[in-house]
């Protein structure tokens, strides 16, 4: 045992030497700060449980130097939309050829800016007297945070008055920025509260979001926060032709901007800006993730439109994602609703962009080979848009000497014996042969009935099981030709279950249409985009014959998913089943969802006691809400219970979300 511990050590040490001569004296870098930093963490814990290990030139031993009661929802006149991430010359390249097919008249030029990494907040001034400051919320309705924003000292009461501009005094005018805490600031307030043995707060993001939402503005006067302008809205576009206009006169009004902001044309001096940017951004005094590029021309922007709940117009170029290393374990192929094999890696536990990663999806076998990924490689891992953990590259000087490549098709016979899988030509990806295979089916049927879709009783997985082995069930449908005498002629029933479950069939042939959209199992297609997708088109059929513009017009939709939606309607299969569906009198309807909840999206984490997950999602529903499965930058609330989780939580104070408990949560919704 001794001689694996040693020779880890021994490898860990030639690699950050590599590394720092390569960056130190040569000026060049084969990997990045935080992939190197995380090999040194690596190194230095190693050391701690070894200690008879620790040599004297190890990297290890360098030594170096008054208050609200709640915050009022407000609707914004505009939508504040999130941008569209892009990480490569590509994607952009890709994103302006999008807008030239729309339009192939668009003049390439754009203004470019800096990315704050702060709490987005619009400020409403009517004749020039600051009235309403809105945070972005889920876009179209956010918080009232007025008396606290008042509070920032560069944020003006009153707009600065200038002749040259005075219209923009007159009437409703909109600025949008983001509250941000300067560098410097923020690690003077750390210092000052080490000194008091106070815990230490984790970013300046985290701790401006956070210090907004704060219902006692007293304690937000205290905190040095900073309002950085990035556009003016005003009802008549004509007011501000470009966006380089309209950034130009926040300062002539009296609001601070970043100083970072460069009209450029064409995708080649997007690049060189964003470079530059990445460049100074160290020196610069406030914390930024990435670069916005937005087409200059106002009414051009407009006529782009929006697509999802993204402009078509402007972009945020993001700067590399973090990165970390950690050693695959294991690979294991997971086997989907629709019997495709997915490899995912799993993962020694890792802190990346502020959530620990434990595996990532390895895509298909192609892209296993081509990184040359084994079980036992140390791997440098990131997060793709710093949400989807991904492989990088594998450090190959790391791997261990008895190293095998991964055999891709011995893994699947081997992890899934029973099964035959197939390939074919034109996919990468291994899919289980027979679709209707009875596996498969079972896996289907089950989701089917399953709680979140048409939650049919009794019709459980020993039930489904039943019926599809003796090939009473075929396929969804299926379940509605049922009589009592099959049911009779298994083992499993007798009079009353078989009574019981045909009762709750019968039940179900008018379900909620957004239930039934999400029973069918489409790839891509969870809960709340079912719910998106019933919402936009008002029935099964509507929704069968929806054209790619129309899915991509959904919020939430993206081209992934629309391309999985027109290929499950596309299917022959698929459609047979729908016309069987209609022929037996099943009816998916659709309700409008209205309530006290409208425009509000909450998470649940930890163990509920007065009800379960999954009837907490159906009250949020029922009252016009939008249940999440993880908290993002556009969730209200975060509902707690016991065994809370801890990243969620984490989650919540980076993005500011109002966190609740049980009580106050059945308080809202009228039931305590």
């Amino acid at each position: 045992m001794q001689n694996q511990p040693k020779d880890r050590i021994v490898k860990l040490r030639e690699l950050i030497n590599e590394y720092r001569y390569k960056y130190h004296v040569l000026n060049e870098s084969i990997m990045s700060e935080a992939a190197a930093d995380s090999l040194k963490h690596e190194l230095v814990l190693l050391e701690e449980a070894y200690p008879e290990l620790i040599t004297p030139d190890s990297p290890t031993q360098r030594v170096a130097g008054a208050a609200l009661d709640k915050f009022t929802k407000v609707a914004h006149q505009i939508p504040m939309i999130s941008l569209a991430d892009v990480f490569s010359y590509e994607e952009l390249a890709a994103w302006i050829g999008r807008m030239r097919r729309i339009n192939a008249h668009i003049k390439e030029e754009f203004l470019c800016d800096i990315k704050m990494d702060g709490l987005a907040c619009a400020l409403i001034y009517e004749d020039g007297v600051l009235k309403t400051a809105i945070t972005r919320g889920d876009s179209r309705v956010g918080e009232d945070v007025t008396m606290n924003v008042r509070t920032i000292q560069n944020v003006p009461l009153r707009l600065r008055e200038n002749q040259k501009f005075a219209h923009f005094l007159r009437g409703r005018t909109e600025i949008r920025g983001e509250i941000v805490m300067l560098k410097k600031e923020f690690s003077a307030l750390n210092r000052e509260r080490e000194k008091s043995g106070l815990p230490l707060f984790k970013n300046p993001r985290n701790l401006a979001a956070g210090t907004i939402r704060q219902l006692d503005p007293r304690l937000v006067a205290e905190r040095p926060l900073h309002f950085v302008g990035y556009d003016i809205i005003r009802d008549n576009l004509s007011d501000t032709p470009t966006v380089a206009y309209g950034y130009n006169i926040l300062n002539e009004l009296g609001i601070t901007t970043s100083g970072q902001t460069q009209v450029v044309n064409g995708s080649a001096e997007i690049i060189a800006y964003v470079s530059h940017l990445d460049s100074v951004r160290e020196r610069l005094p406030f914390n930024t993730d990435g670069a916005v590029v937005k087409l200059n021309d106002r009414q051009m922007f407009a006529t782009l439109g929006t697509v999802g709940k993204t402009p078509r117009a402007a972009v945020a170029y993001k700067f590399a994602a973090e990165e970390a290393t950690t050693v695959v374990r294991d690979i294991v192929i997971s086997i989907g609703r629709t019997g495709a094999a997915t490899p995912v890696a799993v993962f020694d536990p890792v802190d990346v962009a502020g959530t620990t990663v434990r595996h990532a999806s390895l895509h298909n076998a192609d892209e296993i080979s081509r990184k040359d990924i084994r079980v036992g490689d140390t791997v440098i891992i990131y997060k793709a848009g710093d949400i989807i953990p991904q492989v990088e590259r594998v450090l190959k000087s790391l791997r261990p000497n008895r190293s095998r490549p991964f055999d891709y098709p011995a893994e699947l016979s081997r992890q899934y014996p029973e099964l035959t899988f197939e390939r074919a030509d034109n996919e990468a990806v291994y899919r289980v042969k027979g679709a209707t295979g009875p596996l498969l089916l079972k896996r289907a049927l089950e989701h089917f009935a399953s709680k979140g879709a048409l939650d049919i009783d009794t019709l459980g997985e020993k039930n489904v099981e039943a019926l599809v082995d003796a090939n009473l069930v075929t396929d969804f449908a299926d379940i509605f030709t049922l009589t009592k005498e099959q049911l009779l002629s298994l083992d499993r029933f007798a009079d009353t279950s078989a009574q019981k479950l045909l009762t709750a069939i019968e039940q179900k042939k008018t379900p909620p249409l957004e239930r039934f959209i999400f029973g069918l199992g489409i790839r891509h297609v969870g809960a709340q985009t079912a719910i998106d997708l019933a919402r936009r088109f008002k029935s099964i059929r509507a929704l069968s014959v929806a054209t790619m513009d129309e899915l991509l017009s959904v919020e939430g939709v993206g081209t992934v998913v629309a391309e999985s939606v027109l290929a499950w309607f596309a299917d022959e299969d698929n459609s047979r089943l729908l016309d069987k569906f209609d022929d037996l009198q099943v009816r998916p309807l659709f309700e409008e969802k209205s309530g006290i909840l409208n425009n509000t999206s909450f998470v649940v984490t930890g163990t509920l006691t007065s009800m379960g997950r999954d009837e907490a999602a159906e009250a949020i529903r029922s009252l016009g809400g939008t249940f999440q499965s993880s908290v993002g930058k556009d969730t209200d609330y975060l509902l707690t219970g016991g065994n809370v989780g801890a990243s969620k939580l984490k989650k919540a104070q980076q993005f500011g979300t109002v966190v609740i408990n049980e009580n106050e949560f059945l308080k809202m919704i009228g039931r305590l």
